[in-house]
């Protein structure tokens, strides 16, 4: 039987909760029908923006103080992720809904910022978002067609034995597209 897009992203998710779990928490569950496709997208944008700034080094405590604007960077990397892990998802008739994921991958990654910082994180991360998909420049072009088959590298190795790589050698290339996304607006 073949595995639906829907249902490796899924076993994705239960993979990476299994990994983040503590001794002392409860495993995740193993039906995968328990769990929900754009749910598992959110979680994994924001897991794969965090493996990404944690292999650059860079220190998003440190950001809000010295360059809050690099923050809304790293939202909009992570809504890039989850537009390129939800794209799929429309062949089997699942629609991504990107206002809610905006707001979930915003509290998620900046847990301890107050509501008003968070409004302004989603904001300027939407405009910065909003720039990468609509330009016509041929560097944005690659920049998402290497961004999305990254992310899709990601999950096939997550999923099946067989994949030429494993998903944690793939971390350091979500890196190092995280800081060209840094770069670009750090130039701005």
């Amino acid at each position: 039987m073949e595995t639906s897009y829907s249902q490796r992203l899924i076993l994705t998710y239960a993979l990476c909760l299994n990994e983040a779990r503590t001794d002392a928490s409860e495993p995740p569950s193993t039906n995968l029908e328990d769990y929900d496709a754009l749910e598992a997208a959110t979680y994994l944008a924001c897991y794969i923006t965090f493996r990404a700034i944690k292999d650059t080094g860079r220190s998003p405590a440190d950001e809000r103080v010295e360059n809050f604007d690099m923050l809304a960077v790293y939202q909009a990397y992570a809504m890039l992720a989850y537009t390129y892990l939800t794209l799929p998802l429309g062949e089997e008739g699942i629609e991504p809904d990107y206002q809610a994921a905006a707001v979930t991958i915003a509290r998620s990654l900046f847990a301890e910022l107050e509501n008003e910082e968070l409004a302004e994180i989603i904001e300027s991360g939407n405009h910065k978002y909003q720039l990468i998909g609509d330009a016509e420049v041929e560097h944005w072009m690659n920049y998402r067609q290497d961004i999305e088959k990254v992310l899709m590298a990601f999950v096939i190795a997550a999923t099946d034995e067989e994949a030429p790589f494993d998903k944690e050698e793939l971390v350091p290339m979500l890196g190092a597209l995280l800081s060209m996304l840094c770069e670009a607006f750090a130039s701005e």
